[in-house]
């Protein structure tokens, strides 16, 4: 399934079902085929998200520092902050300009 995330504030973001689900699990919210992130949400869940992709870059970081030679590295297009990055992004917007994320609608 194909989640498009909406806001008057920037252009629209289309993500997958994996990786928005990845993300609303993070943000400790159900996700569902149709819903509102609301102004008064988005400090909170901005933060939320932040803290999250510091948090996979560190582990990232540890790993890498003990990783033996010779072994695979993870993929780099499985990084949450890259994944991440446009809806983060149309989240600070909206939020900047006051408006709601919507999808579904």
């Amino acid at each position: 399934m194909i989640y498009q995330f909406r806001s008057k504030a920037g252009p629209d973001v289309i993500m997958l079902a994996d990786l928005s689900q990845r993300i609303f699990d993070i943000l400790g919210r159900p996700l569902e085929s149709r819903g509102i992130l609301t102004t008064e949400q988005l400090p909170s869940l901005i933060h939320i998200l932040e803290t999250a992709i510091l948090k996979d870059l560190e582990d990232r970081a540890k790993t890498n520092a003990a990783e033996e030679p010779g072994s695979t590295k993870p993929k780099l297009a499985d990084r949450l902050g890259q994944r991440a990055y446009p809806f983060l992004e149309l989240m600070k917007q909206a939020n900047s300009m006051g408006e709601p994320v919507m999808w579904g609608v």
